[in-house]
């Protein structure tokens, strides 16, 4: 994949790598590739999650870029090469988790408010239950009977979501004057994780994000392929902030060389989940890719055209490189390795690798019943209230059968997701691979594979996001 692997410095030829940087909701993650995309390279740092009131998630922008700066060079020196090796850098994030900053001195306003984040839940379901919401509903049912657009008929059933960046974004706005300051003046920027790396590694010179986080945020319109000027307009948002949209394999300019001693050129920015959909080599219409993180995103690749769902599936950009554009329809379920670390927590078990063998230790859960929503429900069912919650519990309930239950919801969410994606799309269905921490869980992808009555693929190597940002990364560069 990688063919532009040699370059000429004080006339001797020296192997060259991809450096590829994944920021998860839990850890930051660099691989240092080679020619043939084996990793030579590597180094991880966490990612703390901070909880300042009941139901707000936030991260800190200064720990996010000492820990990127950290695991690029440990990566590195773990490689045992110079970081003038480095052709081109590969950059995959976590989407919908945004800051906004001063655009003159790249201080931020306040802290990256995550997309697992609650506090907008209010907002939302008033403008769901909203006059406005009803006359959009009302105004196309009739455009749908009269021109059966599938369109019009998704934008009848549209339901907003806290998961997307539109109503955290207005509380920014309702609750931080300085922000509201800086829009007046024209000094402010929004981005997510992507578009204020770019801005932080290049000094300030570039206020960019490509087509796969954007389409990521629910503020962009995947059908004419830019910020939606109707939801900006209808909320209150104003375009001015957001930064500009370009090709997923791009040349986003460089690293300043003060920052890590040489320049390297940032060849690629994706969206993780795109970028493991990419990784996957999920190319052909149908494919599906499940990764099992943090939450569960299961996607299929639609090919050329943006799905219109009914049912909550959300229409994205996978990919856009030259003038190719890859669209897929998602489902998520937001508490999947949320739900496991809790149990963890309140010391079901000590280490993750005995719940597989926990849950096989008893025939059945013994009647218990996890719903895992710590961040509510997500597609078919879109309720962002619904509760977490434990069911059936008995005098003989064992910890056993209470990680069996919370590894069954998990599998029981996977097969809601896919019977929505069959019924919705309408796309044979080719492949299913899965990836993300979860996938290592035998437990778990056997029972799905049972729901799913499909062989599941497992790859060896389960870092697949970084590996897509890397793949598109070395195209750019060789291109």
């Amino acid at each position: 994949m990688f063919t532009m692997m040699g370059s000429r410095r004080n006339g001797l030829m020296k192997e060259s790598f991809i450096l590829s940087v994944d920021v998860g909701t839990t850890s930051i993650r660099c691989h240092v590739y080679d020619k043939e995309a084996r990793i030579r390279g590597s180094c991880t740092s966490k990612v703390v999650p901070l909880y300042p009131e009941v139901g707000h998630v936030e991260m800190d922008p200064d720990a996010l870029w000492k820990g990127f700066i950290t695991v690029v060079k440990g990566a590195v020196q773990d490689a045992g090469v110079q970081m003038c090796q480095m052709e081109a850098l590969g950059i995959s994030t976590q989407r919908a988790t945004f800051t906004t900053w001063d655009r003159r001195t790249g201080v931020p306003f306040h802290n990256f408010i995550s997309w697992q984040d609650q506090r907008a839940a209010d907002l939302v379901k008033s403008w769901n239950r909203s006059c406005t919401m009803k006359i959009i509903h009302g105004v196309m049912k009739v455009a749908y009977f009269l021109t059966r657009d599938k369109r019009s008929l998704a934008a009848s059933l549209i339901v907003f979501s806290t998961q997307h960046v539109t109503f955290r974004l207005m509380w920014v706005l309702a609750h931080y004057k300085q922000v509201h300051q800086a829009i007046e003046e024209g000094n402010c920027c929004f981005g997510t994780i992507d578009t204020w790396l770019l801005f932080k590694l290049t000094k300030g010179r570039v206020h960019s994000t490509d087509y796969s986080n954007a389409s990521s945020t629910g503020i962009f319109d995947s059908y004419q392929m830019c910020w939606s000027g109707f939801l900006c307009s209808l909320v209150s948002l104003p375009l001015s902030i957001f930064p500009k949209v370009e090709n997923t394999g791009h040349n986003f300019g460089s690293i300043d060389p003060s920052i890590l001693g040489v320049s390297i050129p940032i060849m690629s920015v994706m969206a993780d989940q795109q970028a493991a959909m990419f990784g996957e080599c999920c190319f052909d219409v149908g494919d599906v890719k499940i990764t099992m993180g943090t939450g569960t995103f299961m996607d299929i690749n639609t090919g050329r055209k943006p799905h219109t769902s009914v049912a909550g599936l959300y229409p994205l950009v996978g990919w856009k490189i030259g003038s190719d554009v890859v669209y897929l329809a998602e489902g998520n379920a937001a508490d999947t390795g949320t739900a496991i670390k809790w149990a963890q927590e309140l010391e079901l078990f000590s280490d993750v690798g005995e719940t597989s063998d926990m849950a096989y230790s008893v025939s059945d859960s013994d009647g218990v019943c996890f719903v895992p929503s710590f961040s509510g429900l997500q597609a078919p069912l879109n309720d962002p209230r619904a509760c977490a919650s434990l069911m059936g519990l008995k005098p003989s309930t064992t910890k056993s059968h209470l990680v069996r239950a919370i590894l069954e919801s998990v599998a029981f969410r996977n097969k809601q997701l896919y019977e929505t994606m069959l019924r919705e799309t309408h796309i044979p269905i080719t492949k299913i691979r899965v990836d993300g921490g979860v996938s290592s869980n035998d437990f778990v992808l056997q029972l799905t594979a049972d729901l799913f009555g499909r062989k599941l693929v497992r790859p060896q190597h389960r870092e697949m996001s970084s590996l897509g940002a890397a793949f598109v990364a070395g195209l750019e560069a060789s291109g």
